[in-house]
């Protein structure tokens, strides 16, 4: 399968040096997952969307902007995901599951609960074939502030917390699905975002992050899920 990466923003230079951009993260996660994986990347953020038939399917990274602010390359984009989430198997990841959600009718706004970092519990809310392991529940890191608020008419809340209600959706036409935290994310680069984050996360909420980063993640079965989910709907 050749997955397209769109790129919809990059990690602050320091933070690039020392740990690359986020689509080499997706491929040293996913790619030792299934060997006939290959990938491209676009970058959406600074030109204009690949056709969607570039690629057998397509995933959404992160990015410090917002789904809901007047940039001019969130439209097209938002337009592309409704074309590709019909035709080809679509993943969001953090961002990407904030832009997916409203690109399909969905609501994402900045939570009243503040940031979301460290690592994060999700539970699970419905049956998935692609979301397998042996507990319901699992750990994974996060760095948010905004939330998908309402998702779009037809969608499927998958998993969630009280912290993040809506943390994994399945999309009505079963093609595509979008996860709140970063499987992507290994414990350094999530310990740096944190320390560049500083001034912008307050210092109790940053020390907790810094205390859950000390433990194990389930981000492998969260690649593994993405693989699934991918390979069994081309």
């Amino acid at each position: 399968m050749h997955l397209g990466i769109l790129e919809t923003g990059a990690p602050a230079p320091p933070l690039a040096t020392r740990h690359g951009r986020y689509d080499a993260m997706f491929e040293a996660l996913l790619a030792p997952l299934d060997a006939g994986l290959s990938f491209s990347t676009f970058n959406v953020f600074e030109d204009a969307p690949p056709a969607v038939d570039a690629c057998e399917a397509w995933l959404v990274t992160g990015s410090a902007s917002g789904a809901y602010e007047p940039h001019d390359w969130i439209p097209p984009l938002e337009d592309f995901i409704r074309r590709a989430a019909a035709r080809r198997p679509t993943v969001g990841v953090c961002f990407g599951h904030q832009i997916m959600a409203q690109a399909l009718g969905g609501r994402v706004e900045k939570s009243a609960r503040g940031w979301g970092v460290g690592v994060h519990t999700y539970y699970p809310l419905a049956d998935a074939d692609w979301l397998r392991g042996p507990e319901g529940r699992f750990d994974c890191a996060v760095s948010h502030q905004d939330q998908v608020i309402a998702p779009p008419q037809g969608a499927s809340t998958i998993a969630g917390s009280n912290f993040c209600p809506n943390a994994v959706l399945a999309y009505e036409g079963g093609l595509a699905m979008s996860m709140q935290c970063h499987p992507e994310f290994e414990h350094a680069f999530a310990l740096d975002l944190l320390e560049h984050r500083r001034a912008s996360i307050p210092e109790d909420v940053s020390a907790v992050a810094r205390v859950s980063l000390e433990r194990a993640t389930d981000r492998r079965r969260l690649g593994e899920a993405i693989v699934r989910f991918l390979t069994s709907r081309s």
